[in-house]
């Protein structure tokens, strides 16, 4: 049996998606059963799976849902908001709750792949390489942050890295997405505002050498996310820590004309001040080192900005449909 840990959610509902799409069912999800809006029950509606049961009912016990054979656990489920300030409860369940699975696993003989995030590299200044001897040079800005690199610090610190896979998702977008509030990509609130005023708006910027609408990103489709996460699925012996990203980054302005050209408008841009309570968390650029990624052998690729905003708005977001399976 494959357990997907936040399988309700964005990346862990689509992580089904693209099981299912290879004819895998046979997939237990745990999520936060009682935190289930009707858009995250959305999310599973055309999926199939074995089981859903709840988070604190799974962390109790993992043992007792376990099957014979060799299980695979996808940890996917986190508390993803930036903007969340408190420490004790992000340690609890980014940190504890992972590093428990993280033991459980490797104790049991499971192969472990869990989320990380490209949060982890702070203001940027220190790079986005993923190899782990450099993993003591990132601050990250925010407690969401912080509680995902202190895992991967104490994997490392356990020497556990060559036995179980972390990735670190960047500004990953698409269907699936629409229980996030706002931490929904922005995509989707670009989207809403065109239909809404056909107009959208974009932080000014307070930094010298980025003009307004031009801090940049490297965002990655969720089909492209999933299909790297499905290759630690397929090469069990390849582990440790690794991007997920595209290699490539791209600025606000980029996004909103692609959002603005798959629905088929003129663009129109409003620059807005930035609040003050994040202008000094504000990652300025971000990009995804691949070589390591590369060198393990992914060969998938993945689809420009133009064409995952293409299909995202023309085949999900115009129709409010979420990744269906066949």
């Amino acid at each position: 049996m494959i357990a997907v840990t936040g399988g309700a959610g964005f990346i862990g509902s689509s992580l089904v998606w693209g099981l299912n799409s290879r004819g895998i069912k046979d997939i237990l999800i745990i999520d936060d059963l009682e935190d289930m809006s009707p858009l995250k029950k959305a999310n599973l509606k055309n999926l199939h799976f074995s089981q859903l049961i709840g988070k604190k009912e799974y962390i109790e016990n993992p043992g007792s849902f376990a099957s014979r054979g060799k299980d695979v656990i996808f940890h996917i489920g986190a508390c993803s908001s930036t903007t969340e300030t408190d420490r004790d409860y992000l340690k609890r369940n980014n940190f504890e709750y992972t590093k428990k699975l993280a033991r459980y696993a490797l104790d049991h003989g499971k192969r472990f792949i869990y989320a990380s995030s490209a949060a982890t590299y702070g203001d940027g200044s220190a790079g986005f390489d993923d190899a782990e001897d450099k993993l003591d040079i990132y601050k990250p800005l925010n407690p969401y942050g912080e509680s995902k690199h202190m895992f991967d610090l104490w994997a490392r610190s356990e020497g556990i890295l060559d036995r179980i896979a972390g990735l670190k998702y960047f500004n990953v977008y698409g269907p699936n997405e629409y229980h996030k509030g706002d931490m929904m990509s922005f995509v989707v609130k670009a989207f809403r505002q065109v239909k809404e005023s056909g107009c959208v708006r974009l932080f000014k910027s307070y930094r010298g050498g980025y003009a307004d609408g031009e801090q940049m990103r490297d965002f990655v489709y969720i089909k492209d996310a999933v299909s790297v996460t499905l290759h630690f699925f397929d090469n069990p012996d390849i582990n440790g820590i690794y991007n997920v990203g595209t290699g490539k980054s791209r600025n606000w302005n980029d996004l909103v004309k692609a959002v603005f050209t798959a629905m088929e408008i003129d663009p129109d841009i409003e620059y807005i001040p930035m609040p003050d309570n994040i202008r000094e968390q504000y990652q300025y650029y971000t990009c995804a080192s691949l070589d390591k990624l590369e060198a393990s052998g992914y060969k998938g690729g993945f689809r420009s900005l133009e064409s995952g905003i293409d299909d995202y708005v023309c085949n999900y977001l115009v129709s409010g449909t979420h990744l269906t399976s066949k």
